[in-house]
């Protein structure tokens, strides 16, 4: 039993070590490789919650264990990953733009912690997860520099990646409300939104795929359109009310 309780904070551990790995990987110009383990950092944030739920293996410890990992994962990691996808072109961008995604890490920080005391987000957000916060960060840079024309399209005027950048942080720490990508029961009412989520992006994504657009550009359409969706829905019910 003493093993057993320490199974989800072991997972936990996993999501760490896959961000500081995918930050090794954004120095060396491997977005990539680094988008790979951010993704894998979200497989195990995913992973830690549910093995504590189904082995009761709850504890404070594990709850800021959890967050702090998070901050590497989806915080640091991706701003890195951006600071050096800009940092790695000599023309045309000004040293200070490559700084500004680095205010996605203190966002990522200043959301988590929010989000730790307040009880409002148990089964939905208010503001942008961090987890996707980071992946669409991390997606845009390793599908623009898959495609190295629209690499040099997005730096052309320096303000394109510090726009997502301070996008994504307002996003985080605003209040609008967004749906969780979590599943805790399968019934049609309780999950509607998400369901149409998900019959609408997947056979998108794959027919995306199919005609040829790289996994980082479906990583990054996404998470984007996830974004634009909750960003419509919030709108069409505020209008709604009026």
């Amino acid at each position: 039993m003493s093993v057993v309780r320490h199974i989800p904070n072991t997972i936990t551990c996993l999501n760490l070590l896959s961000g500081g790995v995918a930050i090794i990987y954004a120095f060396q110009d491997r977005f990539d490789m680094a988008l790979g383990l951010v993704l894998a950092a979200s497989v195990f944030d995913f992973l830690d919650g549910l093995s504590a739920r189904l082995l009761h293996a709850y504890s404070d410890i594990g709850k800021e264990l959890d967050s702090l990992s998070d901050v590497v994962s989806f915080g640091v990691a991706p701003s890195l990953i951006l600071y050096n996808f800009l940092d790695g072109f000599t023309v045309g961008v000004n040293p200070w733009v490559c700084f500004i995604p680095l205010l996605i890490a203190a966002f990522s920080a200043v959301r988590l912690a929010r989000f730790n005391v307040d009880t409002r987000q148990s089964e939905n957000f208010i503001g942008l997860p961090v987890p996707a916060s980071g992946l669409c960060a991390a997606s845009a840079a390793a599908f623009a520099d898959h495609y190295h024309t629209l690499a040099n399209q997005l730096v052309a005027n320096n303000y394109t990646i510090s726009t997502l950048s301070i996008i994504l942080s307002i996003l985080m720490v605003c209040s609008l409300p967004m749906f969780s990508l979590k599943f805790k029961s399968l019934k049609w009412a309780a999950n509607a939104e998400r369901y149409l989520f998900l019959c609408t992006t997947i056979p998108v994504s794959v027919t995306l795929l199919i005609l040829g657009l790289h996994w980082t550009g479906i990583v990054f359409f996404i998470f984007a359109f996830y974004i634009i969706w909750n960003a419509a829905a919030a709108l069409f019910r505020k209008l709604s009310d009026k």
